[in-house]
């Protein structure tokens, strides 16, 4: 038997699991069938690499020399793998820009200004309510960049080696209820004046949960939060069923009335991920065009950008005018 990258990869993915059962799990085998593996792997190098005990897997000394030499290569190889599927998506007559994202009004305008800037382009987009799923594709090479959203206080696992540029560094998040809500007629809503109000949020979105359930505590509230989407939300919001989160650039309707949380207790951070910086070079400034089309649009958005609601500073946000503010632009390579 000759070692091979596939054996490689069953090393590394029992010592990071710890677990035969789970290491199976994660590569799609039967467990017995890695059991197989595993001692055909250690007869071949006249070592014994793990200790397994009833509380799992553990490498042995010599193990974790082995494992210290074969990281890297299930690393180069993944990265071979990765630049392979990027450059076959590259046609004789054009270029496939493979698109992630989370749910955001800025993506038509997005996708109309990159064909329109480079008519060689054409972008395909792929939806995901999780932003980790999003990246965890980028990084595969199954998507070329990923435009998604870091909800406050449930940071992101930004896969190693994948560059970030921030579009906003903090988008608060408003709250939508019905049109002829108690609440509605103040331009921003306490979140004690919706003690009485059922939330609904999705709860498969990374982090909103969380978020919410944060800022209700904070506030000294014990409300009901409901799951469900947020076509659903919108839809028992506009019959007073529910309460929702929105995002500040959600459009107006007639039913729903879309209105600021006082403090601004929810907030996101808007990303632009990618493998390499020439492509955020190349896909961030229609980007940043699109979505400050959309927040001039979106009246509850205008204004609290414009500060005439509530008398704050506006040193964290820009005058819609102005263009992004100076956090916008920055990037970062994931450690």
């Amino acid at each position: 038997m000759e070692l091979e990258v596939r054996h490689l990869r069953v090393l590394c993915a029992i010592a990071d699991t710890g677990s035969l059962h789970k290491a199976a799990r994660q590569l799609g085998l039967a467990q017995p069938s890695l059991s197989t593996q595993l001692r055909r792997i250690e007869r071949t190098l006249g070592a014994q690499l793990f200790v397994r005990d009833r509380t799992g897997c553990r490498p042995t000394p010599l193990g974790l020399v082995v494992l210290s030499r074969a990281r890297p290569l299930v690393a180069e190889f993944a990265a071979i793998v990765t630049e392979t599927r990027a450059a076959a998506a590259r046609t004789a007559d054009g270029f496939q820009l493979r698109i992630g994202a989370t749910a955001s009004r800025a993506i038509p305008g997005w996708l109309r200004l990159l064909r329109a800037r480079e008519p060689r382009i054409e972008p395909t987009l792929q939806m995901n309510v999780s932003a980790n799923a999003l990246l965890g594709m980028v990084a595969a090479g199954r998507l070329d960049m990923a435009f998604v959203h870091e909800v406050e206080g449930s940071p992101l696992r930004v896969p190693p080696g994948l560059r970030v540029r921030v579009l906003v560094e903090r988008e608060p998040q408003f709250v939508t209820l019905a049109a002829d809500h108690p609440a509605a007629l103040h331009p921003r809503v306490r979140l004690a004046d919706l003690a009485g109000d059922r939330w609904m949020v999705d709860a498969t979105v990374d982090g909103e949960w969380d978020a919410l359930a944060r800022a209700l505590r904070a506030a000294g509230l014990h409300s009901e939060i409901l799951h469900g989407d947020y076509l659903t939300a919108y839809s028992l919001a506009a019959t007073g069923e529910v309460v929702t989160i929105s995002q500040p650039t959600a459009h107006p309707r007639p039913d729903l009335t879309i209105r600021p949380l006082e403090g601004d207790p929810i907030g996101v951070r808007l990303l632009l991920a990618a493998r390499t910086e020439e492509e955020l070079d190349d896909a961030y400034p229609a980007l940043e065009e699109a979505y400050w089309t959309v927040a001039r649009d979106a009246p509850a958005y205008l204004a609290w950008l414009d500060g005439s609601q509530s008398g704050q500073s506006l040193s964290a946000a820009p005058r819609p005018d102005a263009g992004p503010p100076p956090s916008v632009g920055a990037s970062a390579a994931s450690s």
